[in-house]
């Protein structure tokens, strides 16, 4: 049997409370449901970025191989780099 959920206060009452308890005491989560959030989107800004025109055909190039938009290509590019830059791999 699990045990009762507490009535909080307030949220801060709450929080302290999880720091110090393990939720699977207190509930089922074999029978919890994975949420969808299909409208949440990350914070965009627009930026204006000039490239040679050599670079930029190739990018369009290797996009549409892989059948995506070039904007979304290089996004990947650039995120895979600052990811290895900013967490080598050890070895």
């Amino acid at each position: 049997m699990k045990k009762k959920i507490p009535n909080f206060k307030n949220e801060s009452e709450e929080r302290r409370f999880w720091q110090t308890h393990d939720s699977a005491d207190y509930m089922n989560w074999n029978n919890a449901e994975t949420p969808s959030f299909p409208k949440l989107k990350p914070s965009t800004q627009t930026i204006s970025l000039r490239l040679p025109e050599p670079l930029l055909e190739d990018l369009k190039r290797l996009a549409n191989k892989r059948d995506v938009p070039y904007q979304s290509l290089l996004k990947t590019f650039l995120s895979d780099r600052i990811q290895a830059e900013l967490h080598p791999a050890k070895g």
